[in-house]
């Protein structure tokens, strides 16, 4: 039990660090450009239907905002952390303080692009402004099956590489395979429902957002494997019973001789 309140404890250390900085990244580069996109939203607020009128009235200043945006990314990171242990315990039961710092960023690059990556690609992120609250509730179940669809696929990809790696396959066969499981799982992500909305913001704009969202996801995932990573070395350093690539350490003892009769 004392393990796996350790391994908890280092998932919520891990998804703090990780929510921080990709917090204070995004206030510093993407921040700007919501701010552009909410000055420009009361001019979009003249051609919305009067039904939707004065639905986009500001509760919370931006300064307000911009402060909220810390604590939802760590609090986000947190529960990632949170998830990120857990999901690393089942993986690695048997021995979790082992090969740790391979093993957190193979499972960070397989949550960024199940959770994240891959939904992106089917429905990319889109600047504040831009949705109409009419097709909240459609957005929201589109982007929860895009999840669920990524995330089966990754499950997949991970399980066939692993099964291929048991049965002595090459690095090009598990590889091509993966690819091939992670590029059905988008095919299919093309079978949801297209965006309902209309764009109508700056094209460079948009891209500048977009790109910059995803550089704030980077962050996030290659944050939370590298510290959760980190952490597992140090505690696989401190552990007695641990050998440094995931063996046990046998200790061997010299067999005791009579002393020596003058």
């Amino acid at each position: 039990m004392s393990s796996v309140m350790r391994l908890l404890g280092r998932g919520v250390a891990a998804g703090t660090v990780a929510g921080l900085l990709s917090g204070g990244f995004s206030w510093f580069l993407v921040e700007p450009l919501m701010d552009r996109a909410v000055r420009r939203e009361p001019a979009r607020e003249v051609t919305v239907p009067p039904a939707h009128a004065g639905q986009h009235a500001e509760i919370f200043s931006r300064a307000t905002q911009h402060a909220g945006l810390l604590v939802a990314t760590t609090v986000t990171g947190l529960a990632l952390g949170l998830l990120f242990a857990v999901v690393h315990l089942l993986l690695h039961r048997r021995a979790p303080e082992t090969e740790a710092w391979r093993r957190a960023l193979r499972l960070a690059a397989a949550g960024f692009t199940g959770v994240w990556l891959l939904p992106f690609v089917r429905y990319p992120s889109n600047p504040p402004g831009v949705g109409d609250p009419g097709t909240v509730g459609l957005r929201t179940q589109a982007w929860l099956g895009a999840i669920a669809i990524s995330l089966i696929g990754v499950v997949l990809a991970w399980a066939l590489h692993d099964h291929l790696a048991r049965r002595g396959h090459g690095a090009p066969a598990r590889q091509l395979c993966v690819a091939g499981v992670l590029g059905a799982a988008t095919a299919a992500l093309f079978a949801l429902p297209d965006n309902p909305d209309a764009l109508a913001v700056p094209a460079g704009e948009l891209w500048d957002f977009r790109l910059w969202s995803v550089a704030t996801a980077l962050v996030l995932w290659a944050a939370l494997g590298t510290a959760f990573g980190l952490l597992g070395e140090r505690a696989a350093r401190r552990s007695p019973r641990t050998a440094p690539h995931g063996g046990s350490i046998r200790v061997r003892t010299a067999p005791i001789e009579p002393p020596a009769l003058i």
